[in-house]
């Protein structure tokens, strides 16, 4: 369950944290970029926050980003971190791009092997919880009785293209950053918005 704390603001925004951040990657293209879509996974610690957001370039270009939220800094992740911002609710966030932190890894395998799909999203307003509906959605290719192992490191992380490779002890992530460019491992994650398919966005090599 992806919760979203109703009204709260963040200072600056994902969007602005995005566009300062993004000039610096080479797979990205130059210019303005507005929100598509989102998907969340859940960190079962409940300690960090995990989500990819979609973004289309002025180019028409769609950039696939992961963010991860933290209330502290990720050791040994200064290479990743993306900014930090305050969370009118949560204080402080240190937010790091995902494919430095081993949790998004986790969790995003772990969707991959078990056919798992992105968490419901929720808003919490006056004391209640209410199921917001998902802007895309994502599954992964393996099943529900798959072994997932332990990540608790990832590393080295490099970008090849518009592919991001991280290796996560024994697997290895092939994120397309750029959505679109093909990517292949032993299992998959793909998505869609409404009827449009994206295709794999992100695959496993074991």
């Amino acid at each position: 369950m992806g919760l979203v704390h109703f009204r709260a603001t963040l200072d600056p925004t994902k969007q602005e944290l995005a566009e300062a951040w993004l000039p610096s990657r080479p797979w990205a293209p130059d210019g303005a970029i507005e929100k598509v879509a989102e998907y969340r996974f859940d960190d079962p610690d409940g300690e960090v926050g995990v989500e990819t957001i979609l973004w289309r370039a002025s180019d028409g270009t769609v950039l696939q980003v992961p963010f991860t939220y933290r209330a502290a800094p990720l050791d040994g992740g200064d290479a990743h971190l993306v900014g930090t911002c305050e969370h009118s609710v949560l204080g402080k966030r240190w937010v790091y791009d995902g494919c430095g932190d081993p949790v998004w890894a986790s969790t995003l395998t772990a969707a991959v092997l078990t056919g798992g799909t992105q968490a419901q999203m929720v808003i919490e307003r006056d004391g209640e919880l209410v199921d917001v509906p998902a802007r895309m959605e994502v599954h992964g290719s393996g099943s529900v009785e798959a072994e997932v192992p332990a990540i608790t490191s990832v590393g080295p992380v490099q970008d090849d293209g518009t592919v991001t490779t991280v290796v996560a002890g024994a697997l290895t992530i092939s994120l397309a950053r750029v959505v679109g460019t093909p990517v292949a491992g032993d299992a998959t994650l793909s998505g869609s918005i409404g009827d449009q398919a994206l295709g794999v966005l992100a695959a496993l090599s074991m």
